[in-house]
């Protein structure tokens, strides 16, 4: 084979944007101010594509505070000018202090907090910084005694120039000015500074960097400052030239840019991650100016999505794992057993049945029985158990397989609307339609899954977040497929079997409740077989695993298949309970993924009571402490309980029997904890026989 010549290698890293650019041309062409408008985009989006890539590169997680870092310094900043009359450089730099501030504090006191924690800790600790940056902007406008409104911010200078039909102000030649000045800056600061080469020495070997006297910790302060400043510039620049975003218009697409254009440029190549952004402003644009405004960004989502996931699966994995070399994605926790030597105790014996017995007599008897409750309890609480199976379909893939995954409503919204329309269209059974929609969503899985072997850590968490956007967004919006089921059709909850009348909410409720517990005790099952003790190995030390003979392919795709099985049946036991199919916000995918992660993945116990804290803060909470809850409560969660609230159970549990095993003198108290540790993963060659 002749090999390329070799300028090929100088100008590969321009690949994928040309690419981007030839999509736009070709599918969605549009006029030079079109493309003048995604220019400026581009640039807005390249200043948060760098934020994201310093952050990666300091703390290998992907930051999915990234919209709101911006979002709540950029909303003072603009109340500034707007509301009390400040110059445009005066609030502009109040901005920039607020940011840097902001970056400094964040690092301090809530990511240190978890320097040394697994990867999938931290990346929930950057949705619940998110969280609370969402929540205090909230309030931000009260200050001033107004309201969050779309509104643009006067530029400081009067100055206007015409492209064909389209006008550009002087806010539009600012961001034409600050961007690429800010992102040169920050090259030349990372390129040819003593303070660039350490932070770069740091991020690359930070434990070698800690031996060299390097002051890691500290650095990453300063990363997090240069983050907040860089995000608000892009925000703010944003309302300049877009205006305020208002009613979720910010999250999806702002954040959404940024992450395309970093993982074009494999989360390590800065100059591919600027082109890359430059190229999805271009292409934004033209889709806009093709596609009608309310059907827009969910045509912008797919096809970014499609370019992101064509990029990973065609990317050699040789530069696919060396973006998550040292960072972890194990599970944060493992179910620990009662040892032989406690559970032989009375009390401990009592205990066991006692609880199981509470349980018991409160879901089949108290909650729609007693007559305390009303129907609404008990609609809410069956959406608790629908959770709980969408929890354990993510367990399994990111708790017992090591697998990261963002895109269970993907999943979850196939099975909902396969399971409505066979039952609606076809007038096939509940039951026959739930199995139904469990083995579309295991194929959709596989869809996702053959691709997505070669992929690890982020660019997993990429891939299945880009899927389920398309899938939500897009091929499962009536907008743009009539097959597909709207909002107003209603579905009827036709006698299962043509026996079972579950029509009324209670009927419904126990549906529910019985479908989540075969699902559990199936989890179970598959958790204690073969099968589960293989994608235990398999996430610990994939190599050893395949050393015994195991296919490490094989049980990727088992692993994706299951999940997808159980994401879909969750998905339809949720259509026929609300009686209608609408896709959640894509989104909401970090939101399931952090409710998982707190109750604890990869058991069912923690599932249930993930969906509990989930659901439960939104149903039964006022909404300002719903929103401290959902923020700040899941930092504390993390903080104290890393392997969430089953874990925080499970060492209460064992801190008593220790104290109760020395007590009745069964053990030792110093040999106590030893003997709990009875959780230890399978060693391979059981694993293999």
């Amino acid at each position: 084979m002749t090999p390329l010549p070799a300028w090929t290698a100088k100008v590969s890293w321009l690949s994928w944007p040309a690419v981007i650019l030839v999509v736009q041309q070709v599918l969605f062409p549009a006029p030079a101010g079109n493309i003048v408008q995604g220019v400026i985009l581009g640039l807005i989006t390249a200043m948060v594509a760098v934020g994201m890539w310093l952050i990666f590169r300091a703390n290998r997680v992907i930051n999915f505070a990234t919209a709101e870092f911006g979002f709540l310094p950029g909303i003072i900043a603009m109340l500034l000018i707007v509301e009390s009359g400040w110059a445009w450089w005066a609030g502009f730099g109040v901005g920039v202090i607020i940011a840097g501030l902001l970056g400094v504090i964040t690092e301090f006191v809530i990511i240190r907090r978890f320097f040394d924690s697994p990867r999938l800790v931290l990346t929930v600790a950057t949705i619940g910084v998110a969280q609370l940056f969402g929540l205090i902007a909230i309030f931000v406008p009260a200050w001033w005694d107004t309201t969050l409104q779309n509104q643009r911010i006067e530029p400081p200078f009067g100055s206007v120039l015409d492209i064909g039909n389209f006008r550009f102000d002087a806010n539009d030649l600012m961001v034409v000015i600050i961007a690429p000045t800010i992102l040169i800056a920050v090259g030349l600061l990372l390129r040819y500074t003593r303070l660039g080469v350490a932070i770069r020495a740091s991020a690359e070997l930070p434990s070698r960097a800690m031996l060299l006297g390097i002051p890691v910790k500290g650095l990453q302060s300063v990363v997090w400052a240069i983050f907040g400043v860089l995000t608000f510039t892009a925000l703010f620049l944003r309302i300049g030239v877009f205006g305020t975003p208002v009613a979720g218009q910010l999250g999806l697409l702002f954040f959404l840019r940024g992450l395309a254009a970093l993982t074009l440029g494999r989360f390590t190549h800065l100059p591919t991650i600027i082109a890359s952004a430059l190229a999805i402003g271009v292409l934004q644009q033209g889709v806009a100016w093709n596609t009608d405004g309310e059907e827009a960004q969910q045509v912008i989502g797919a096809v970014i999505g499609v370019i992101v996931v064509l990029s990973l699966v065609l990317r050699r994995d040789r530069g696919l794992r060396s973006a998550i070399d040292g960072a972890s994605w194990q599970s944060v926790g493992e179910s620990r057993p009662v040892a032989a030597v406690f559970r032989r105790l009375l009390l401990v014996r009592v205990g066991r049945i006692a609880g199981f017995a509470v349980i018991a007599f409160s879901l089949l008897w108290w909650l729609p029985y007693s007559g305390q409750f009303g129907t609404t309890v008990q609609h809410r609480f069956a959406i608790i158990f629908i959770f709980t199976i969408l929890f354990i379909s993510l367990g399994v893939l990111t708790g017992w397989a090591g697998m990261l995954s963002l895109g269970q409503l993907g999943f979850f919204a196939i099975g909902g609307v396969v399971a409505g329309k066979l039952t609606v269209e076809y007038d096939l059974d509940y039951l026959l339609a739930l199995l139904a929609a469990g083995a579309a969503g295991a194929a959709a899985s596989l869809v996702v899954g053959v691709p997505a072997l070669r992929l690890r850590g982020n660019y997993l968490a990429v891939a299945t977040l880009v899927f389920s956007i398309a899938v939500a967004g897009y091929f499962l919006n009536p907008q743009f497929f009539d097959w597909v089921l709207r909002p107003t059709d209603r579905i009827e909850r036709n006698p299962i079997l043509g026996v079972v009348d579950w029509r009324t909410t209670r009927a419904s409720y126990f549906v529910a409740l019985a479908v989540t517990a075969v699902m559990i005790l199936a989890a179970n099952a598959i958790r204690r077989s073969r099968t589960g003790r293989i994608l235990i190995a398999l996430r610990d030390n994939e190599d050893g695993t395949e050393a015994f003979g195991i296919s490490a392919v094989r049980a990727k795709l088992t692993a994706f298949a299951i999940s997808g099985f159980f994401a879909a049946v969750a998905g339809g036991v949720a259509v026929h309970h609300d009686q209608f199919f609408q896709p959640d916000n894509p989104l909401f995918n970090l939101s399931i993924f952090t409710g998982a992660v707190l109750g604890g993945l990869g058991t069912a116990a923690g599932a249930a009571l993930g969906a509990l804290y989930f659901n439960g803060t939104f149903f039964w909470l006022r909404e300002e402490w719903r929103l401290f809850t959902s923020a700040i409560g899941t930092l504390l969660i993390l903080w104290l309980a890393p392997s969430g609230l089953h874990g925080l159970w499970q060492t209460v549990r064992d801190m008593f029997l220790r104290w109760y095993g020395a007590r009745r003198g069964v053990v030792d108290a110093d040999l106590s904890e030893d003997l709990l540790d009875v959780s230890a993963p399978e060693s391979l060659e059981e694993v293999a026989s």
